[in-house]
């Protein structure tokens, strides 16, 4: 990359959940002062990645001071009934919160009640402190942070390519050090190609395991954590994961039993379109899973492109999310989509959700013979900055604007647990994301299979500028 197109040289913060805590409870920081930090990260380098639509400034300095006090009193008996204690987060500009405005990426008013979801609640009464509101795409809609609200979300790594989406601004916010971890959503990727985009963790859990409110008709979103580490990530599902009786889907989700994390049955896929960068760095892996006793085994990709459902499902959903009196003001690439979905008939709905039916069957079949498939997340490399997708699924009348990411949807479609987790660096100096999928419920085997890869690997990856953990 040239000079004009990578980062600045700078060294804002990073720190981790237990780092955090370690570094409060040995005394050689307080929680004011890892708030100051993050909120001087987010002074000195959102300006150039755009990653924030506000700034929760005033308040996290309150609950900071708050939660001294209270470590002062308390001492390490604060952490016992509030494992974040002291952590900073950042909310996804998608996830209602009750201080902070949540206008979802879009001109178009906001009529929900501004009340924290129960992702933010559960934070909050863990210890959290909420930093600020992350940019995303207009409700999400493409895999990208591009919108009529404000300025596309620059890649921390290289300022000309994008974080990804929609929940860019969330990995982007996780990478560059202006927050501990951050709160995403994730419809058809949308936690997990920012977070491989960006060199982060990225986790979509099983369908239902964190309460999504409100509810999205199309039954495909999910509510995730991005962080540095899939420790921080698993320390968050503690918190975040459970039944709430304003999402009827959370109600009846149960884990599956715990199992050990090896040796494994792994189905590897390479799914079409992967480019050759992308190919090296996650064959790199292959090693590595051999080492720590799993049995891989290549497979073609198993079922047949569920792309075509996916477009009437949403569609159908935005359109019926959209008053023909708001197309004015919707983002022109959205309006495409919705406008599609205008015209789709009842029985083509039908059939997508016919296609959805037959992926669930299909994918628990294959299931039965692997422990966990594993792919590259996303088969390219970062787009430019602006755009909403690579240029041939770049014009949103031609709704292709997702399908150049096909190993993420399909498993939102299935409800499976799937985990972005950062493997190496392309020759552009760009960050690689390996995808781990599970059965729906054994995330736990997800999460820690993925921390084990984590950990052999022994990557402390950092945009530039930035030092790695502990240095």
């Amino acid at each position: 990359m040239s000079e004009s197109t990578t980062t600045k040289s700078r060294q804002p913060v990073r720190h981790g959940i237990h780092t955090t805590r370690k570094s409060l409870l040995d005394g050689h920081s307080t929680v004011t002062g890892h708030v100051l930090d993050v909120l001087g990260a987010i002074r000195a380098t959102d300006p150039e990645i755009g990653a924030y639509v506000e700034v929760a400034e005033a308040r996290a300095l309150r609950e900071a001071e708050a939660a001294d006090r209270l470590l002062a009193v308390l001492g390490p008996a604060a952490f016992r009934d509030r494992p974040l204690l002291g952590s900073t987060v950042s909310v996804k500009d998608l996830i209602q919160t009750e201080s902070l405005g949540t206008r979802r990426g879009s001109l178009l008013p906001n009529r929900r009640e501004p009340a924290d979801a129960p992702s933010v609640a559960r934070l909050r009464a863990a210890g959290a402190i909420v930093v600020g509101k992350t940019t995303t795409s207009e409700y999400g809609w493409s895999a990208s942070t591009v919108s009529r609200v404000c300025a596309p979300t620059r890649n921390p790594w290289a300022y000309d390519r994008t974080a990804g989406g929609s929940s860019g601004g969330s990995a982007a916010a996780v990478a560059a050090g202006m927050c501990t971890v951050s709160l995403g959503t994730d419809g058809a990727g949308s936690v997990r190609i920012p977070a491989a985009f960006c060199g982060v963790v990225g986790f979509k859990p099983s369908y239902g395991f964190v309460p999504y409110v409100p509810p999205c008709p199309e039954r495909l979103s999910h509510v995730g954590p991005l962080a540095q580490s899939v420790a921080d990530v698993a320390e968050l599902m503690k918190v975040l994961a459970g039944p709430d009786g304003r999402d009827p889907d959370s109600a009846g989700v149960r884990s599956a039993p715990g199992r050990a994390a090896g040796p494994l049955r792994i189905g590897w896929i390479e799914f079409p379109g992967t480019s050759a960068p992308v190919r090296d760095v996650t064959e790199g892996v292959l090693p590595v899973l051999a080492a720590l006793g799993h049995r891989v085994e290549r497979v073609e990709v198993p079922f047949s492109d569920p792309y075509g459902a996916l477009v009437d499902i949403l569609a159908a959903a935005d359109a019926h999310g959209t008053a023909p009196e708001d197309d004015a003001r919707c983002d022109r690439g959205r309006l495409a989509v919705v406008r599609y979905g205008r015209s789709l008939g009842a029985a083509a709905v039908a059939r997508a959700e016919d296609t959805r039916l037959a992926l669930r069957i299909r994918l628990a079949a294959v299931m039965d013979s692997y422990d966990l498939l594993v792919m590259a997340t996303v088969p390219i490399e970062p787009f430019a900055a602006e755009a909403i997708a690579p240029p041939w699924a770049a014009d949103p009348a031609e709704l292709r604007w997702l399908a150049w990411s096909p190993a993420t949807y399909p498993f939102n479609l299935t409800g499976q647990p799937a985990l972005s987790l950062p493997v190496g660096l392309t020759p552009a100096g760009l960050p690689v994301g390996l995808q781990l999928v599970g059965r729906v419920g054994d995330d736990g085997l997800v999460l820690r299979t993925a921390e084990r890869v984590e950990a052999a690997l022994g990557l402390a990856l950092a945009p530039p500028g930035r030092p790695p953990e502990g240095k």
